[in-house]
């Protein structure tokens, strides 16, 4: 279910009649109130109904830090020098649009990084095959939103970036959520202009977490 204006995250188990062969499962980590009452129309007698609270979503397992970049252009060398810092075998990194997904791949690939791309202007098969080969090799993925609830990377990726912080909060959690599953360490790092001070505020407050500026020993994290 896509993110809006919501308040829970939900799951709905219905019993699976006597005289059927299936069950039925619904599972999402956001769930908008209409979306909530269509449920209630084909799941009229659900064994299980686990519903939280937005402000109980925990980010529970990843390490949330905010580098200040201040000006977007400063954004590319402060990329290019955390992954000399940081050595992991996958990152995902997230921008805010398409054109800035081709963009910022061209120059991290003249800078000899091995980057993976992909986003929404590309066929689904185009990327089923570049999301099979991220996940058996090593590299940075650079995507857009496309990535945060729809495909799972999560078992190799620890380090998450926000180049741009997303444009609605709700994304945020499903962005970093690519990083620190499975019972391992994530970490993710959030570049903040000058002009994204309020939209870093409006994080904490939506999730009710503090974000601290990135310390020098970020290597040891991971």
């Amino acid at each position: 279910m896509g993110a809006g204006k919501h308040k829970y995250q939900f799951i709905f188990l219905r019993k699976r009649p006597s005289n059927h062969k299936y069950q039925v499962g619904v599972f999402s980590a956001t769930m908008p109130p209409e979306a909530l009452n269509i449920t209630r129309k084909f799941m009229s007698k659900p064994v299980m109904r686990i519903l939280a609270k937005r402000d109980e979503l925990k980010l529970e397992g990843i390490k949330q830090f905010y580098v200040n970049v201040e000006k977007e252009e400063w954004k590319l060398s402060t990329l290019c020098e955390l992954h000399e810092i940081i050595a992991v075998t996958q990152s995902v990194t997230f921008v805010n649009t398409r054109r800035k997904v081709d963009w910022l791949t061209d120059k991290m690939r003249s800078r000899d990084h091995t980057v993976s791309a992909t986003h929404g202007d590309m066929d689904q098969n185009t990327r089923d095959i570049i999301m099979r080969e991220f996940r058996s090799s090593s590299g940075i993925l650079i995507t857009t939103d496309l990535l945060d609830r729809d495909i799972d990377v999560r078992q190799k990726v620890s380090l998450v970036i926000n180049y741009d912080l997303p444009t609605q909060p709700e994304n945020y959690l499903h962005r970093i959520g690519r990083s620190g599953t499975f019972g391992t360490k994530g970490v993710a790092i959030n570049f903040v202009t000058d002009d994204d001070e309020t939209v870093l505020s409006d994080i904490q407050k939506f999730y009710n977490v503090d974000i601290e500026a990135l310390p020098e020993n970020v290597a040891d994290l991971l």
